[in-house]
């Protein structure tokens, strides 16, 4: 055994620094409490402990970082850029330590020290920089990117204040600001010299250059600056460190001291103020016409920063632009970036001097387009006016690329004016548009759907027309998430059960050997322990849920979850009908095959979504008389978990029983809360439709709960005619529901209050809840059975988590690797070596 003097002595022999043992680890914690926060351990505070935990871990990854950079440049390493508005990154801490492989080594550093790593962890704030599905795929691609060893950079935008924390106030959401830099982000490392000018405004006009070539340029009235500030992001059991650039707005000149010398004060500093709006607050509330500039403004900030940057790159370390497509591969992120296309064109015609067609064939091999929804109101549009105002240059090369476009359209399809009218790039009317997503199909050579179903109907619906101009542009990518945060991390009794059962933990980093599992499925002491962990998670969630709620969960009864996005298509209000009508039969007496249970919900709605919010209030209210009522509530209770997000959501996730994944059939790209509720043994009721069909295919039929309308047949009805008034009458028990809500009994007597809800059921029902009520209520109750059988739920789970391989980032990284933007592995060496 080594004495105290020789541990020290080997803790010193390690690279300061980058040391992995647990006394280097334990040493540098205590460098960087007292020279980064100026703290000793005496009067630290947690965050002070949080920090220097923060610092040490991040100090492991520099070297890879500065390493994987120097492989890459070296090797002119085909590079992905993934342009995306949103990030929804979740805590860095745990999920550092995680793919280092140094949690254990770190909690048993902190330890000794007296500190409490889970505390340490549970300290750090959430960086809130995206709304939900969108930004946590982009999250975890990023981090699979690196695990693939696939270079990458992510580019988006450094919002001040993240998506809103909700508060609940008397059953309705509050949003209050996000403030999650207010004490520092150790993630992070500003680099105020990579910083680029962007303008708005102003106008375009003709000149002749050296060869006497006329040429247009852009005259801005004004200017901001995008500075960047990066953030590594590690792949696991990789050496690979990828990089996210955040850009942050800042005003080209800070202060006009002319203005302040004359005593203009506010004016001294209103150039300062209104360009750091740009990167103040994530996607305003764009209703008023002053949010939808303002999201204009952003996401011409976003791309323009990033194909600056990518230029700045390409000639300073592989050399003229006619190679740049060979260097980079961009992926919009949905259409927030679709500007991007003009922008390169912009910065490639009038800066570097190319002809249009050297332009566009850069360009259009340079870009690819992931399509994320089938809605149509989702489908950015912006009004002509609002770029002739903002970005005249812009809209001329949009202009050129529609008019080129539609010659080519009307050269195919000889007298098709029709077809013309629906592919332009501008949408003619009332008010002339620009379509978003069209631009991004014309200006990108592959466009992808998001689940077989969704890229299905991108083709023969959404893109129809462009589907038949180019079929061989369109492909599908499976969405995916990353194990690592979503077990490792969010369930680390079931990562270690996995690990015992399969004999190793290769599966962390390839999910297909979950299989191993499969063998083991009726094995009693694996069902056994299976069940302990499930029991454990569930009284974690429930101690939780009791501090930052007051509601006590039943840890006994069944955990029933809908967590996601709230949004009238995602169909929460069907969920609330259900919980209704148990309660109903209750009342009633009718208990027979009914199983205990909890029904949570989790959820943010967009702040200027009536709708959205009036249902967040109804199932708070359903939850007040519930859970009050003790004639029912040893059956049932209902819970609302307020703000959820990524750090939430690792506590929801193990805790799930049942996932409820109830879109209508047609509405919903993919899902990727139904993965990770799957992934940690939660069994699925569900529609076909996003993933839930390939999910379902994957875990086996008889494994999956599965009702509704099919996406076929919704269309059908839509076509013939949707009467939901017709399933009000014909069916006692949803006319009893419904005038149950209209009757005030959650409502304290208002009769008013959610009669836009129920009215809009009975009369429009846009996304069909009337209609698959009784089908749902039907597959709730083989819920109820199957429960009642733990033996066989068990199974159940366990060959949902064994099977769910396939539903891996990793595996999505790799196809569109391989089919969309041909780029290889580049593996980074070693450090030490």
């Amino acid at each position: 055994m080594n004495s105290p003097d020789t541990t020290v002595q080997q803790a010193k022999r390690e690279h300061t620094r980058t040391g992995m043992s647990k006394d280097a680890f334990q040493r540098d914690l205590l460098d960087n409490l007292f020279y980064i926060q100026g703290r000793f351990r005496e009067v630290a505070t947690p965050h002070d402990l949080y920090m220097a935990a923060a610092y040490t871990t991040r100090d492991r990854l520099l070297a890879r970082w500065v390493k994987s950079a120097q492989t890459f440049k070296a090797t002119h390493a085909r590079t992905v850029c993934y342009l995306s508005a949103e990030y929804l990154l979740g805590p860095h801490l745990a999920s550092n330590l995680v793919n280092l492989g140094i949690t254990e080594t770190a909690r048993a550093a902190a330890e000794e020290l007296g500190m409490d790593m889970d505390a340490l962890i549970e300290e750090e704030e959430e960086p809130g920089l995206g709304n939900g599905g969108l930004g946590r795929l982009a999250a975890c691609f990023m981090e699979s990117l690196a695990t693939c060893q696939i270079p990458a950079i992510g580019y988006g935008i450094r919002y001040e204040f993240g998506i809103f924390k909700q508060a609940i106030e008397d059953g309705w959401q509050v949003e209050k600001g996000d403030n999650w830099l207010r004490n520092g982000n150790p993630w992070e490392i500003p680099r105020p010299k990579i910083s680029f000018a962007v303008g708005f405004g102003g106008h375009t006009e003709s000149y002749r250059d050296e060869r006497s070539q006329v040429r247009l340029r852009w005259q801005p009235a004004f200017e901001i600056r995008g500075v960047a500030y990066d953030t590594p992001i590690l792949g696991y059991g990789s050496q690979n460190v990828n990089l996210l650039r955040l850009w942050k707005a800042e005003a080209s000149e800070s202060l006009d001291l002319q203005a302040f010398n004359t005593g203009d004060y506010y004016g001294a500093v209103h150039a300062k103020i209104e360009a750091e709006t740009l990167s103040k607050v994530l996607y305003p509330n764009d209703e008023p016409e002053a949010g939808k500039e303002l999201r204009l403004k952003q996401q011409y900030f976003l791309v323009s920063c990033s194909m600056q940057d990518m230029i700045r790159l390409h000639l300073n370390t592989v050399g003229p632009l006619e190679g740049f497509a060979d260097k980079f591969t961009v992926q919009l992120n949905d259409t927030h970036p679709a500007l991007a296309v003009a922008e390169l064109m912009r910065l490639l015609l009038d800066r570097h001097a190319m002809t249009w067609e050297e332009a566009w064939g850069i360009t259009h091999k340079t870009f690819c387009y992931t399509n994320h929804t089938l809605l149509p109101e989702a489908l950015e549009t912006w009004p002509v006016s609002l770029f002739e105002r903002l970005l005249p240059r812009h809209l001329e090369i949009i202009y050129e690329i529609n008019r080129r476009f539609l010659d080519e359209v009307r050269m195919r399809f000889l007298g098709d004016e029709a077809r013309v009218r629906r592919m332009s790039l501008i949408a003619e009317g009332h008010e002339r548009r620009v379509r978003m997503a069209h631009l991004a199909v014309v200006g990108s050579h592959a466009v992808n759907g998001v689940a077989k179903l969704h890229s299905y109907l991108v083709k023969a619906m959404l893109f129809k027309d462009f589907a038949e101009l180019w079929p061989e542009r369109f492909h599908n990518v499976t969405n995916g998430v990353t194990p690592r945060r979503f077990v490792v991390v969010a369930n680390p009794r079931l990562a270690k059960l996995i690990t015992e059962t399969c004999g190793q933990d290769d599966w962390i980093r390839d999910l297909e050997q979950l299989r191993a599992l499969e063998p083991h499925v009726d094995d009693a002491g694996l069902q056994g322990r299976w069940q302990e962990v499930k029991r454990a998670a569930k009284q974690d969630l429930a101690q939780w849920m009791k501090q930052a709620t007051g509601i006590e969960l039943d840890p006994e009864s069944m955990f029933d979850v809908q967590a996601k996005r709230i949004h009238e298509y995602k169909r929460q209000h069907l969920k609330v009908l259900h919980i209704v009508r148990c309660y109903q039969r209750i009342k009633q007496g009718q208990v027979q095959g009914l199983v205990p249970r909890t029904f949570i919900f989790g959820g943010k709605a967009a702040p200027g979504y009536f709708m959205a919010k009036l249902i967040i209030k109804l199932i708070n209210a359903v939850a007040e008389v519930v859970n009050n009522d003790p004639q029912v509530n040893d059956w049932i209770r209902v819970a609302f978990m307020p703000d959820f997000n990524v750090k939430n959501g690792q506590r929801l996730y193990p805790a799930a029983e049942l996932s409820e994944q109830i879109s209508l059939a047609g509405k919903e790209a993919s899902g990727t809360g139904n993965m990770k509720f799957s992934m940690n043994g939660a069994l699925t009721i569900g529609t076909l439709d996003g993933a839930n069909i390939e999910i379902r295919e994957a875990v086996g039929p008889e494994n999956f709960f599965l009702f509704g309308l099919t996406a076929e047949e919704v269309l059908q009805r839509q076509m013939t005619g949707y009467r939901p008034w017709e399933y009000y009458q014909n069916d006692p028990e949803l006319k009893s529901d419904l005038d149950l809500i209209n009757s005030g009994l959650f409502s304290h007597g208002d009769t008013q209050l959610f009669r836009p809800l129920t009215d809009n059921l009975i009369n429009h029902d846009p996304f069909m809840v009337l209609a698959d009520y009784r089908a749902y209520l039907e597959c709730q109750e083989q819920v109820d059975r199957i429960y009642r059988d733990p033996e066989r739920w068990t199974r159940m789970s366990i060959l949902n988590v064994a099977r769910i391989g396939y539903f891996s980032s990793d595996r999505a990284i790799r196809e569109y690797a391989e089919r969309i933007w041909q780029v290889g592995p580049q593996p980074v060496l070693d450090t030490e070596h």
